[in-house]
């Protein structure tokens, strides 16, 4: 099995970053590659439409609100691997009002070799995060602006 994480320090406060990414439902709110998501299952799967059309369908199987955090699984994918589970958790820097973003998963490959899919994983969880970022920043700067 394979694994991989990805970590990033946010400028907003630990409470702020868990409201805007904590729901199960709240992708397509920070992270455009994401532009569609339904719940079913009365808020237990999610159904996922990326931005090249491709559905993907998830499993929420653990959910934190007091530690800020979710594991989902993967059920329908587009993506060369089976055994899909994968963490997203928010910390608090201590002494600051900034945060630490960690997007983990662990996951087996399929036809592809076990340094392709974590590169596969690795720069997804990369980019949402660096997207994450980029727009809590632009939101802190509008906010200085007003």
């Amino acid at each position: 099995m394979a694994h991989t994480t990805a970590s990033l320090e946010m400028p907003a406060s630990a409470d702020r970053v868990w409201q805007l990414i904590g729901g199960f439902n709240s992708l397509p709110d920070w992270l455009p590659f994401i532009p569609h998501s339904e719940l079913s299952e009365g808020g237990r799967m999610r159904h996922l439409k990326t931005a090249d059309g491709h559905t993907i369908v998830e499993r929420l199987e653990a959910f934190d609100e007091k530690g800020r955090s979710y594991s989902y699984s993967i059920v329908e994918a587009p993506f060369p691997a089976r055994d899909y589970l994968a963490t997203i958790s928010v910390q608090g820097v201590a002494d600051t009002d900034r945060s630490l973003v960690t997007w983990s998963g662990s996951f087996s490959p399929v036809g592809v070799s076990e340094d392709e899919i974590v590169r596969l994983f690795h720069g997804i969880y990369e980019e949402g995060l660096l997207t994450l970022a980029e727009g809590l920043q632009a939101h802190a700067r509008n906010m200085a602006g007003n």
